[in-house]
């Protein structure tokens, strides 16, 4: 990561942390305040994307990998899915890109579907567990 790149991490739901200085601003120059509710409102998005096969949204299911938003406000995803002959594979990253593309301020959205580490159930939260009753 370079300092032109804000990371919300996104590998729990409980959301991820944003590198910044004194004085309130991110290492690139954007307000903390603005790359926090970025972040929020870019999570809130994603939770509104559900794998069409599975009751829970992607974000608690824990197929959010990593946000990046940069000084530009490009935001880069990285995202799995739960296999990689998941039948909802050409949908999904256009879901989320449509998704996070919808909150104010976000510029050009992308989404690159990683598989390092790969996903297993461990990677899901609780809400997700308790959805899905997968205890």
């Amino acid at each position: 990561m370079t300092d032109e790149t804000k990371t919300a991490e996104a590998f729990a739901p409980a959301g991820g942390e944003t590198a910044a200085k004194a004085g309130g601003e991110t290492a690139s120059g954007l307000p903390t305040e603005e790359v926090a509710r970025l972040s929020d409102e870019i999570v809130g998005a994603l939770k509104t994307v559900y794998d069409p096969e599975i009751p829970a949204d992607i974000y608690e299911l824990g197929l959010i990998y990593k946000v990046d938003i940069a000084d530009d406000r490009t935001v880069t995803v990285d995202m799995t899915l739960t296999t990689p002959n998941c039948p909802s594979a050409q949908e999904l990253p256009i879901m989320v890109e449509n998704a996070v593309s919808s909150v104010a301020g976000v510029g050009p959205v992308t989404v690159n579907i990683v598989w390092d580490p790969p996903w297993d159930q461990s990677r899901m939260s609780d809400e997700a567990r308790t959805t899905l009753n997968m205890w």
